[in-house]
């Protein structure tokens, strides 16, 4: 759903050849693999740039990897194999840089066109979603950009609109209603 509601649509109404796309919570690396599959279907550059506290284990990475078809395996292979703290070409549309900090400390300014915004809900981690932090990806976001989550909570939204986002709710993922993106005015 990231990809659908917050990559695409944005291409939708931002053509462009090469993007920039954030992520809070690299986590499991599957939207890290699913952006660069679109990236290569749709044939666009992709820079990922993704924050991670607390990476996985190889062994947890071993057993994920046999979820998926030989090819899938071999690009989140990759992807988990990059080095942390360097920017990694995976493929020719796809680079990935991997920072293994706590994205409470993002300070990046007027940088991605998209950015995936993937915590642990505000219920298992207010902090994540109050003012501060979310002014962090407000400020790294570029003018027109979105910021993409999953979390629907009323407070969430209002933090996001407070902040000067222009929010709005979709509809969610299965097992979940509803989403958020919010777009940072140009």
């Amino acid at each position: 759903m990231f990809i659908e509601k917050g990559l695409n649509d944005y291409l939708k109404n931002n053509p462009a050849n090469e993007i920039i796309i954030g992520e809070s919570g690299f986590g499991t690396g599957l939207n890290a693999l699913l952006t660069l599959l679109y990236a290569r279907r749709n044939r666009i550059k992709i820079h990922y740039q993704t924050y991670e506290k607390y990476p996985l284990s190889p062994e947890i990475i071993k057993q994920l990897a046999e979820m998926f078809t030989d090819e899938e395996k071999k690009f989140f292979l990759k992807i988990h194999e990059a080095n942390w703290e360097e920017k990694t070409s995976i493929t020719e549309y796809f680079e990935i840089e991997k920072i293994q900090k706590d994205f409470v400390r993002i300070s990046a300014k007027d940088l991605w066109h998209v950015h995936y915004y993937d915590a642990f809900s505000p219920r298992v981690q207010p902090g994540l979603w109050e003012k501060p932090v979310l002014k962090r990806i407000y400020e790294g976001l570029r003018a027109g950009g979105f910021f993409v989550t999953y979390s629907a909570k009323g407070s969430v939204r209002r933090n996001l609109i407070d902040l000067g986002f222009e929010v709005e709710k979709l509809a969610g993922p299965p097992g979940k209603r509803e989403m958020l993106r919010a777009r940072k005015p140009n």
